[in-house]
């Protein structure tokens, strides 16, 4: 059994670490994490956009979004989201 919400709440205290390996061509600005999206052709950081303290993330150029790290790893990853939940707890080192 996957426990979305600890691997969830793990990856919130982290965020930041974690955006910054994920998306490193973003920057923070106020609570969020504001890049391009490396999904698409997208040429200038704006429209993508992640919630440093919930994890709500979206991409406001193609409606794409989710709402918490796990749908984040998953859509970056083009995975499903349990394959997402179970890389992202053993990067965590969550058990």
């Amino acid at each position: 059994m996957i426990d979305f919400d600890r691997i969830n709440r793990d990856a919130l205290a982290v965020l930041p670490s974690l955006l910054s390996r994920w998306l490193p061509d973003g920057r923070r600005i106020g609570h969020e994490w504001v890049c391009r999206n490396p999904r698409r052709a997208d040429r200038k950081p704006g429209s993508f956009r992640v919630n440093m303290n919930t994890g709500r993330w979206a991409d406001f150029a193609t409606d794409d979004k989710g709402g918490d790290p796990v749908s984040l790893a998953a859509y970056l990853a083009g995975i499903g989201q349990a394959d997402a939940a179970r890389n992202l707890a053993d990067m965590l080192g969550i058990e």
